[in-house]
């Protein structure tokens, strides 16, 4: 199952699955609802936009988090490899942010209440 599905069930009824929004979504509903109003708007269903948009923005830092860690060296301590995965991390997300989260403002938003 991946994460931020829910399976839940109530008695007699089929196994439903639920979105629950990780950080990403919220961050994303966030600054789209401040600084992106007009495709703010148009989402009919924000909760389950920004729950989906969240966990595939979380997916694709995983990924490219992978790729940029790339293969243990020999003889990397424990410290070192933290530091390692930590930095291919924060690149990741800051890419992902960049292209999935947190989008240039649309024009005048900045003048929005």
């Amino acid at each position: 199952m991946r994460p931020g599905l829910c399976r839940g069930c109530c008695r007699g009824s089929t196994i439903s699955l639920e979105l629950r929004m990780n950080h990403y979504g919220a961050m994303a509903r966030r600054h789209w609802a401040r600084w992106l109003p007009g495709r703010y708007a148009t989402i009919s269903d924000p909760e389950r936009f920004f729950a989906e948009l969240g966990m595939r923005a979380s997916d694709r830092i995983a990924e490219l988090a992978d790729g940029f860690a790339g293969d243990q060296p020999p003889g990397e301590g424990y410290l070192e490899r933290v530091g390692r995965l930590g930095q291919a991390r924060r690149q990741a997300e800051e890419i992902v942010l960049h292209e999935m989260v947190l989008l240039e403002p649309e024009p005048g938003a900045d003048e929005v209440g």
